[in-house]
């Protein structure tokens, strides 16, 4: 007796790429400008003239992407940096969007 038998299905494999997301910083009268560049340097890893550009940038225009990253990452930077920010004494304000 014979037991073979034919598989003629083949498995598609779909990968998708996770989702990323943008951490913007946002304006506020009161962080310090040093502080938003430590910020910048210390948890999102820039060099410090990228740090003074995007402090710059988040001064004039109000926001900037200061990274774009997996949701987890981004999610973790952010609470880093918001620890961080009012362990200082300070109000800055950190979104996080969909790329």
């Amino acid at each position: 007796m014979s037991t073979a038998v034919d598989i003629d299905e083949k498995i598609e494999q779909v990968i998708t790429t996770p989702d990323r997301y943008k951490v913007i910083l946002l304006n506020d009268d009161h962080t310090p400008m040093d502080f938003v560049i430590e910020i910048l340097t210390t948890i999102f890893k820039h060099t410090p003239e990228v740090a003074r550009d995007l402090t710059m940038k988040v001064h004039q225009e109000g926001s900037a992407v200061c990274g774009v990253y997996s949701f987890e990452l981004a999610e973790q930077k952010s609470i880093e940096a918001t620890t961080l920010s009012r362990n200082a004494g300070f109000p800055l304000q950190i979104r996080i969007e969909k790329d």
